[in-house]
C-alpha cells in the first residue's frame, strides 16, 4: 500500500500525517510532499510529535513533482491549497482524498501560546487518520 500525503509547504500536517501512518503500521509506503515544499520541517511539528514518542526530527520537505512517477494507492491533501492544486499530480493515484485540518503555522505568539494549537491539529490529524487507517486501509 503506498500512499502520499501532500499539503503546500510540507512543513507540518503532512508530515504529522506521514508520521502517524507510519506508526500505525510499518508496513505502509507513506510519503508526503509539498506543492510549494519549504526547507525544513516546522519545529513545532517536531515537537509537539515527539511529546507522544514520534520522531520526524529527520523527515525534510519534499516537491510533489519528485513522486509522478510512483503509483499510489491514495493521495490524501489536508489543506485547502493543496486540494486546489493537487490535479495538477499526474500520477497513477488509485483514490484521492481530501482530510482538511487548520494550518498550526499561522498560530502567532510564544511557545507556550502556540503548541496548544500545534497540539490540538496533531491530535485531530491522528484521529482522523486512525480512522481513514482503520476503516480503510486495513
Amino acid at each position: 500500500m503506498k500512499i502520499l500525503i501532500i499539503c503546500t509547504g510540507n512543513t507540518c500536517r503532512s508530515q504529522m500525517a506521514e508520521g502517524f501512518m507510519k506508526s500505525f503500521d510499518a508496513q505502509l509506503e507513506v510519503y508526503s510532499a509539498g506543492t510549494k515544499a519549504e526547507k525544513q520541517v516546522n519545529p513545532y511539528a517536531v515537537k509537539a510529535m515527539s511529546e507522544i514518542g514520534i520522531d520526524i526530527s529527520k523527515h525534510y520537505p519534499k516537491q510533489v513533482d519528485e513522486f509522478l512517477i510512483i503509483d499510489f494507492d491514495y493521495v490524501i491533501t489536508v489543506c485547502d491549497g493543496a486540494k486546489e492544486i493537487c490535479p495538477i499530480f499526474t500520477g497513477k493515484v488509485k483514490k484521492r482524498l481530501h482530510i482538511g485540518f487548520e494550518d498550526p503555522a499561522d498560530a502567532k505568539g510564544t511557545e507556550n501560546e502556540v503548541m496548544p494549537v500545534y497540539r490540538r491539529i496533531r491530535d485531530e490529524i491522528k484521529e482522523k487518520f486512525y480512522e481513514l487507517y482503520s476503516d480503510t486501509i486495513i
